[in-house]
């Protein structure tokens, strides 16, 4: 079975290794990597990884819409063409797989083989880790919400393979959307958990809902981690991509407090760490390690860079000195007097 993983990076160096190892370990074949404006050798590191089923492209966007133009793109690629499955995530997802072998076959298998499988994101907290550690994210990072409810709502985002016989009009970075033909089938389409998704999901009839349904019993055979946070340390270079300029304004912490909901604790990921970590040792050797260093090297620069700018160090304590609670719950706990 070929699967292609499509992904769009700026600034990932440090964490690619261990996103390409991991997926590897889950079945994914290929990988068609775009990038831009990279300044810590994120690009000279996806150049050297062809060995490991990598394809490295500039991204061709003109305009701001990096993603949405690179996945225009990537449809008519003969990598994504040719694929029996196409997964499309970020750097910072990790496809957590319950049955089987815990492999992406094994979790089609168990979802019966449909056109498109949509997996709902776990969000992972930061959980007071400052600072950044060469070592896999998915061992670092345990706390997370409630697997039902993110902050309120009990819909929350998904992620989504897609068959290569979907009829695709085009790929979105959550989900596909195909046109409907009169008297077409709709294509086969389940949750994490098997289930048909909800019918305005499914044709994308709710605004509202169009990258989300209810989460509640929709990840017996997968989940998707989703660590948006790592550290302190590293968000502030998360932060710092693109032409974003905090100065003179006032940050807006809603992101972070919205992700750093440690309520519940979760680590059946990692079943993965003992073939992810003799994986990584394995790539590392030669020049892929020594652009690996070079990445985390670089990284750890713009850290200290960072912190030496006025907003970003006040961003930094303000972050740190957060509740770990999200938007609404702080509120409350301080409105029926509990301490934070």
């Amino acid at each position: 079975m070929r699967i292609t993983a499509v992904t769009c990076v700026k600034n990932e160096g440090p964490f690619l290794l261990e996103w390409i190892a991991f997926n590897r370990l889950i079945g994914v074949t290929d990988f068609l990597i775009y990038s831009n404006d990279c300044t810590d050798g994120t690009d000279r590191l996806l150049d050297a990884l062809g060995e490991y089923g990598v394809v490295h492209l500039p991204n061709p966007a003109k305009g701001r819409n990096y993603q949405m133009e690179a996945l225009k793109h990537a449809a008519k690629q003969p990598l994504v063409r040719d694929a029996d499955w196409v997964w499309i995530a970020d750097v910072d997802e990790f496809l957590n797989i319950q049955t089987g072998d815990h492999t992406i076959p094994a979790l089609i298998a168990a979802c019966g083989t449909p056109q498109a499988i949509s997996v709902t994101f776990q969000f992972f907290a930061n959980d007071g880790i400052e600072r950044f550690e060469d070592r896999p994210v998915i061992e670092q990072f345990t706390r997370t919400h409630n697997p039902d409810l993110w902050c309120a709502d009990s819909a929350i985002e998904v992620k989504t393979l897609i068959r290569k016989d979907f009829p695709l009009q085009y790929f979105g970075a959550h989900r596909p959307f195909f046109r409907e033909a009169k008297g077409a089938e709709l294509p086969s389409w389940t949750d994490g958990s098997g289930r048909p998704v909800p019918p305005k999901f499914h044709t994308a009839a709710n605004t509202r809902r169009i990258r989300r349904f209810p989460a509640a019993g929709a990840r017996r055979y997968a989940t998707l981690n989703h660590y948006a946070l790592r550290s302190l340390d590293s968000y502030l270079v998360k932060n710092d991509r693109g032409d974003v300029n905090r100065e003179g304004r006032a940050f807006d912490d809603s992101y972070w407090r919205e992700r750093n909901d440690r309520a519940w604790e979760e680590r059946s990921i990692h079943r993965y760490l003992p073939a992810l970590e003799a994986a990584l040792a394995d790539m590392k050797r030669g020049e892929i390690g020594a652009l690996h260093d070079e990445a985390v090297r670089l990284h750890l620069e713009k850290v200290n860079e960072l912190k030496r700018k006025t907003a970003h160090a006040e961003m930094w304590k303000h972050l740190h000195a957060l509740p770990p609670y999200p938007p609404g719950e702080l509120e409350i706990r301080h409105e029926l007097g509990l301490t934070t």
